[in-house]
């Protein structure tokens, strides 16, 4: 009876706390968010914040969005029930991706924080590398061939893979993880010079699921970049309404030729990404909302 019970209340939660996106194969109660690997693309606005949950309940945090959602993030992982991440990942010292991390590790238990090898002068900046001194952590170095050393997942980063003066965005780390079969690539705001070069490098680049490039922008998701990750799925993050145009109408129509299914973050909000090692799916969750 207790058994019956158990399993009856957890489809009662999954019914509840998650909704089916459109277009995916199953519906929201046959989700289960255990023994699998789970990326959350947490819908911050023009921003990017992503959670990925290994099997063996391993977090790693990329990016937080901007200096005024560092609590909202907070709020989002406490709702999942997390107090400690195993790594931190600042893509690269853009307000709109590691705004709101200096927030976030002063709020949680932080094994490593990770970021390419480039500094900033802006605020931002600092109060990001304060809270690291904060924690007495040290910057590790995010780069080509560094591996997270994560148990239930391979997670390694594949750009930066050489150095680029004062392109901010050139410097993006970008890191694939993989889980059995499947796997996901993580791209930042990773513009056309870092996509050919992680291709010149031979990089193991290819994915079924692509984190869009600087919000849907012009500048990144080339054909050629496109032709070698060969994703099946395209998450975007981005505001909805947002002054850049992002995304922008040539990315989407790219990615529709090239039969990619896209989910937006502008549309959907949070969005749940699910792999079994072999299958994936996408659920939005309404529940991880702003406030």
């Amino acid at each position: 009876m207790k058994n019956r019970l158990m399993k009856l209340g957890l489809t009662l939660f999954l019914i509840l706390g998650l909704v089916g996106c459109e277009g995916t194969q199953q519906t929201s109660q046959e989700v289960s968010t255990t023994g699998n690997l789970n990326v959350y693309y947490f819908d911050v606005g023009q921003g990017d914040s992503i959670l990925i949950r290994t099997n063996k309940g391993e977090n790693v945090l990329i990016d937080g969005g901007n200096n005024d959602k560092g609590e909202q993030v907070v709020r989002y992982l406490q709702a999942l029930h997390i107090d400690t991440l195993d790594a931190v990942i600042g893509t690269h010292p853009d307000a709109d991706h590691i705004g709101g991390l200096d927030t976030v590790i002063d709020n949680m238990k932080v094994h490593a924080v990770y970021t390419p090898k480039v500094t900033h002068t802006t605020i931002t900046y600092e109060d990001f590398v304060k809270a690291v001194k904060r924690k007495g952590l040290k910057l590790k170095e995010a780069k080509a061939g560094v591996s997270l050393g994560l148990s239930g997942a391979d997670a390694v980063f594949v750009a930066p893979v050489k150095s680029y003066g004062d392109d901010l965005n050139a410097w993006s780390a970008v890191v694939k993880v993989t889980y059995g079969d499947n796997s996901f690539l993580f791209t930042g705001d990773a513009p056309v010079k870092s996509e050919k070069d992680m291709i010149a490098a031979g990089q193991n680049i290819r994915s079924n699921v692509l984190k869009v490039g600087h919000h849907g922008a012009n500048t990144s998701t080339s054909q050629a970049f496109l032709s070698a990750v060969q994703p099946e799925y395209a998450v975007i993050s981005a505001g909805k309404g947002n002054k850049y145009g992002h995304p922008k109408a040539e990315i989407i129509k790219r990615l529709q030729a090239n039969g990619i299914k896209i989910y937006r973050t502008d549309e959907l909000g949070t969005i749940l990404s699910t792999s079994d090692g072999k299958n994936i799916m996408f659920t939005k969750v309404p529940s991880l909302a702003p406030q």
